[in-house]
């Protein structure tokens, strides 16, 4: 009679293999079996698991790896559908897998290359990777009732407010230290912040060049090589080693810190995918799938020798400004966060972290410049955690009669002092844009005298 298999052991396998979405070998799976079993003992198991569909085998011989089964997230209740961040990014199941995976040391992830099937295999208006259902809310979120009105239009009204909030957001993304008001005094004084670096001065200013780009040529922009390599020009100026590289497919290898991955390297062949993103990204109907598609695509393929991460955050905003949505700033969003997502992508080609970001990104965007926004109902929870604090940071500013440069640094440091480490960035963000948001019709929130705001806004410009 033969012997009975325990569910156990089963079980087992199926946890390794989860902990592993982009794939694991069987020798891997041996190792991280806390029980001893045969090679072949090891192979059946694998097999049966695969049979009833709990593990998807791909490949052959020793190249054969075993990809955990993609969890179907729920409908019906939306508290077992995520896992939340820190930052209060709600993370679907499978995008909780992938942060888990990333988080492992990069001498425990499987190195890989660029795997053109990702690409080949996506088929506009077919493949979706924003569901009908996400589309639907994020269309009725970012509607502002000028749809029917010339692309662009939304833009050029909030416009002033973008361009310090993406041109900050994107920039603090890649690492810059400026803050809120140090970029809003560069816009309009001209004036660098100081003790800050000459590139992160031009990083700023090189953002908001390419969002007045886009805003200037609003019905002609698109997913074609002059808008691409155009915004490549713009966002990389003075900051390539090469200064001939702006705007220009790269011809040599780069590597990427922190990651598994390997971009690839023959130029034709990174011509010919540069191609097929632009035009299937241009052949995709609705404007959050194309927005998330070069999200996902362009960093991808890397098709520049530096700057691919920005040159996706600014792209992504093309559908919306050609449909008059709400545009997406990435208000909020954590930087750890936003380089996992992408390592998912990079390692394992797994979009549903990036996704999970994105979305929730969105959402925080709309919050920030739609109408729609007092329909909401709930209040910022963090907002709420922090409200004597906040209050207390803007009424000292204002009492102290501190300018922009003052207010920045002040804010900072003592920020670091009374706040929690995790919660400082945040914090200081909420409290800058609450400082720039000032006039005689809220002050009493704060509890300031109309002769302290007027003496006050005379000194902070």
């Amino acid at each position: 009679m033969p012997k009975k298999i325990s569910k156990e052991e089963f079980e087992s396998i199926v946890a390794v293999v989860a902990a592993y979405p982009g794939g694991v070998r069987i020798d891997a799976i041996r190792k991280g079996l806390d029980i001893t079993l045969p090679d072949r003992m090891l192979q059946r198991r694998l097999r049966r698991l695969a049979e009833e569909g709990r593990i998807v085998p791909k490949g052959t011989g020793k190249g054969r790896l075993y990809f955990p089964k993609t969890i179907p997230e729920p409908e019906d209740k939306e508290e077992n559908r995520y896992t939340t961040t820190t930052e209060g990014i709600k993370l679907s199941v499978n995008g909780e897998a992938i942060k888990q995976s990333i988080l492992r040391p990069v001498s425990e992830r499987t190195p890989v290359g660029y795997q053109s099937d990702f690409l080949v295999s996506y088929e506009p208006n077919t493949t979706a990777y924003i569901s009908d259902k996400l589309q639907h809310e994020l269309t009725e979120m970012g509607q502002v009732g000028q749809a029917d009105l010339p692309a662009g239009t939304y833009l050029r009204q909030v416009m002033d407010r973008l361009l310090i909030d993406l041109s900050w957001n994107s920039s603090r993304l890649e690492g810059n230290t400026y803050s809120l008001l140090d970029t809003q005094r560069l816009f309009e004084r001209g004036e660098s912040a100081e003790g800050k670096a000459a590139e992160e001065t031009q990083m700023i200013l090189n953002h908001k060049s390419a969002i007045e780009m886009l805003a200037e040529n609003a019905d002609g922009i698109g997913f074609n090589r002059y808008t691409i390599c155009n915004l490549h020009a713009l966002l990389s100026e003075n900051l390539l080693p090469d200064p001939a590289a702006g705007g220009h497919i790269r011809t040599r290898p780069v590597g990427i810190t922190g990651t598994v991955y390997r971009p690839l390297e023959v130029p034709q062949q990174i011509e010919q995918y540069f191609d097929q993103i632009l035009e299937k990204a241009e052949a995709i109907r609705n404007p959050f799938e194309q927005a998330f598609f070069v999200m996902v695509y362009l960093p991808y393929l890397q098709p520049f020798e530096d700057v691919n991460k920005r040159i996706s955050r600014l792209a992504a905003n093309i559908p919306f400004i050609r449909h008059n949505l709400c545009p997406l700033s990435f208000v909020d969003v954590d930087q750890d966060d936003y380089v996992r997502g992408t390592l998912g992508v990079y390692e394992l080609n797994r979009i549903e972290y990036l996704r999970d970001i994105f979305t929730w990104a969105y959402r925080r965007s709309c919050m920030r410049y739609s109408a729609i926004r007092q329909s909401l109902g709930k209040p910022d929870l963090f907002r709420l955690q922090y409200r004597l604090q906040i209050g207390q940071f803007v009424r000292r500013v204002v009492q102290n009669g501190m300018d922009k440069r003052a207010a920045a640094k002040w804010i900072a440091m003592q920020a670091t002092g009374e706040i929690l480490r995790e919660d400082k960035h945040r914090f200081v963000e909420v409290v800058e844009t609450e400082i720039s948001n000032l006039h005689e019709g809220n002050i009493a929130r704060y509890r300031l005298r109309p002769s302290e705001f007027a003496a006050w806004e005379r000194s902070w410009e």
